[in-house]
Formats: structure tokens, C-alpha cells, sequence
């Protein structure tokens, strides 16, 4: 894999700030034509991809109820459902049953030793809630859920370009998830060059990057 990972260069992409105005396929289809070709990776992060579905919440907007406010309690204070307010969205997306089902795992899981149990049984999807999201304002202010459909989105830039398209969730501590990928690129390999982060939803406001393989 180390190999691999020397034969490409990323090519970070600068955007305006993405709002649910915008069609991310057009997005990323404006942005990277010029410089994108067959043989190359599309990387987008997640959070704008997300966002431009509508799926980032004002936090100080959501209303949470007892239940949000209780359960909350729960989670670790770093994690994503550390507030009344994402714990009422991740209610909203998967139902109270879900969640209560993931605690009571999660409580017997913590008894064996073992943790993760609340997402195996909640969803894993649930672990993809940015609270606050780490972007740019005025998103950092919200709650940014995971993309609907990323599959049927990366389909159809692989289609309109010929380009392998991904995309993924990727941290500072060299975790990579891949939500979606199209094309021809293995997902073992995009995770690998993918580990030292090259998107930026910060002040970068790169949250899209041209993978190029290097002769």
C-alpha cells in the first residue's frame, strides 16, 4: 500500500461556500472539469454534500423534547450526540425505538468491555452527525447530518466524467470512511492516500481534491 500511496498528487480544489442552493453533481462538475481527466479520483467530503440536501440545522433552531435531553446524557461529551439537539435530529431520522435499542445495547456492551454497541444497533449512520460541524461559518454553528443517496451522487459524476468518484468522511487522526465510490479505483487504495486528509471545510475551503496518478 505505502507504494500506492507515493503515485498520486492531490490537487485540492477551492469552491464558494456551498449552501442547499447549490446541485453538488453541478458543483462538482464546474470546478473540476477543467482539470479532472479518466484516470484521476474526484474526492468530496461529506459535510458539503450534505449540506446542499438541506441537512444542516441551525442548532439554536431545533427544539428537542425530554427524551433528546435525557438520552444525551449518554454519549461521550466529544461525540456526535452530545447535545439535546443532535440527539433530537438522530430521533427525528431513525425513531425513539432505534435509539433506546442502541442504549440498552450499548449498556450491555459497556458491561462486556465492549464499545460501538449504540451505532451497531442505532445505526452507524448516526455516528456521521457533525456537532458542531468542524466548517466553515456561519455552518459551524450547525448540526450537518450524512448525505442521503451518496452512491446515486458519485454515479453520476462517474457518469458525466468518466472520473472516479468518492466520497468520504475523513478526519485529522487518519480516519477514512468512503460513503461512496464510483469507478475504477479500489476503495482499499482511496483510503490509503487519503489518510493525511487532503480536503479542507475550514478556512481551505477545499472540500473538493483531484487525486492525480503520478508516472
Amino acid at each position: 500500500m505505502g507504494q500506492n500511496h507515493s503515485k498520486w498528487a492531490p490537487v485540492p480544489i477551492r469552491t464558494h461556500l456551498i449552501t442547499e442552493k447549490d446541485d453538488i453533481v453541478e458543483v462538482v462538475l464546474r470546478y473540476t472539469s477543467p482539470i479532472a481527466k479518466p484516470g484521476d479520483v474526484i474526492v468530496i467530503a461529506e459535510s458539503p454534500v450534505a449540506i446542499s440536501q438541506g441537512r444542516a440545522f441551525l442548532s439554536s433552531s431545533v427544539k428537542y423534547g425530554l427524551f433528546a435531553r435525557f438520552l444525551s446524557k449518554f454519549p461521550n461529551k466529544d461525540g456526535s450526540l452530545a447535545t439535546p439537539q443532535a440527539m433530537q435530529l438522530a430521533i427525528n431520522e431513525v425513531g425513539l425505538f432505534r435509539i433506546l435499542l442502541g442504549v440498552v445495547a450499548a449498556g450491555f456492551g459497556k458491561a462486556l468491555g465492549r464499545s460501538g454497541d449504540f451505532y451497531r444497533v442505532a445505526g452507524k449512520e448516526l455516528a456521521k452527525i457533525d456537532d458542531i460541524a468542524g466548517t466553515l461559518p456561519p455552518f459551524d454553528r450547525y448540526i450537518v447530518l450524512w448525505p442521503e443517496n451518496p452512491k446515486k451522487i458519485t454515479d453520476e459524476i462517474y457518469k458525466r466524467t468518466g472520473v472516479t468518484a468518492v466520497i468520504a468522511d475523513i478526519n485529522d487522526i487518519r480516519c477514512v470512511d468512503i460513503l461512496a465510490i464510483s469507478g475504477v479505483v479500489s476503495e482499499e487504495e482511496i483510503i490509503e492516500i487519503l489518510k493525511d486528509n487532503p480536503l479542507g471545510n475550514d478556512d481551505q475551503q477545499t472540500p473538493i481534491v483531484v487525486l492525480k496518478k503520478i508516472n
